[in-house]
């Protein structure tokens, strides 16, 4: 039988690192690029192939999917697009740069990946493209309107894409995570010290006293953090299943959200997300 065959992006840690060992342990060929280069050299030292893909930087993404299709002799079997930051901060105190910095790294550059794998795809006949989205995908919080926006517009190009596809043997796929174990708060801090000035807002107060103390203290989990694993799971469920969901949610917030956004008004869904 033969190896079967996955592309996962953002692998340094959190849910691409857990995803590429679970993939890996049952049996897939994975490639796990990340977009740092000593990154891929730490992940080719676990035995990976590690391509190096910045979704910001369009030669990486070309260069890092040739390397891909050398070689499996041009075909893969899945997509798991994932690498993705945050830069929090209040809308009104968000430079329009830093959106569309964001939107290049968390939107434009998975866009971009994904195009170059679709005519593979057709040609081989088969292919899952899987989109790690987020509970921000389709409610949003206070404070992290870049991530927000960015997770917005995948959901809607991901349900389109899926939609198109329908007469294709490519199957579109969204994972909706809510709060994991990852680093992605501790990797919003260069983004919110270059973008946000902080200091001279008229929010300065809830920064001073909340927004700074959430990225610079750990304060631990967050209440029903899950594992990196627990996507891991749903990610195998979408590869593997023979009709496999068009949407897969992962903790407790994401359903909760899902539900309290079906049986409450706008305005009732906005007083329970102004806490966060």
């Amino acid at each position: 039988m033969t190896q079967k065959s996955i592309l996962i992006t953002g692998c340094s840690s959190g849910i691409g690192y857990a995803s590429a060992h679970g993939l890996r342990d049952a049996g897939w060929r994975v490639f796990a690029a990340c977009r740092k280069s000593e990154d891929c050299t730490r992940l080719q030292d676990e035995g990976f192939e590690s391509p190096l893909i910045d979704y910001a930087d369009t030669a990486t993404i070309t260069n890092g999917l040739q390397e891909v299709f050398e070689a499996t002799g041009g075909t893969l079997d899945a997509l798991f697009n994932n690498g993705a930051f945050g830069t929090p901060g209040a809308v009104e105190d968000l430079p329009t740069d830093a959106l569309r910095a964001i939107f290049e790294a968390n939107f434009f550059g998975w866009h971009d990946l994904t195009r170059q794998v679709i005519p593979a795809m057709r040609k081989q006949e088969h292919g899952r493209i899987v989109q790690c989205s987020s509970v921000l995908g389709f409610v949003t919080m206070p404070w992290r309107g870049a991530y927000n926006s960015t997770k917005f517009a995948l959901e809607g190009l991901t349900h389109t894409l899926r939609i198109e596809m329908r007469d294709t043997p490519i199957d579109v796929i969204l994972i909706e995570p809510g709060p994991i174990t990852s680093k992605i708060r501790a990797n919003s801090i260069p983004h919110f010290e270059k973008w946000i000035d902080w200091e001279n807002s008229p929010r300065v107060e809830h920064y001073r006293t909340k927004l700074r103390k959430r990225l610079y203290q750990d304060s631990g989990p967050d209440t029903f953090e899950l594992p990196a694993e627990a996507v891991v799971k749903k990610l195998k469920h979408a590869l593997d299943a023979r009709k496999p969901r068009p949407v897969y949610m992962v903790t407790t917030p994401t359903f909760l959200m899902a539900a309290l956004r079906r049986i409450l008004t706008t305005r009732g869904l906005d007083r329970i997300l102004s806490v966060g």
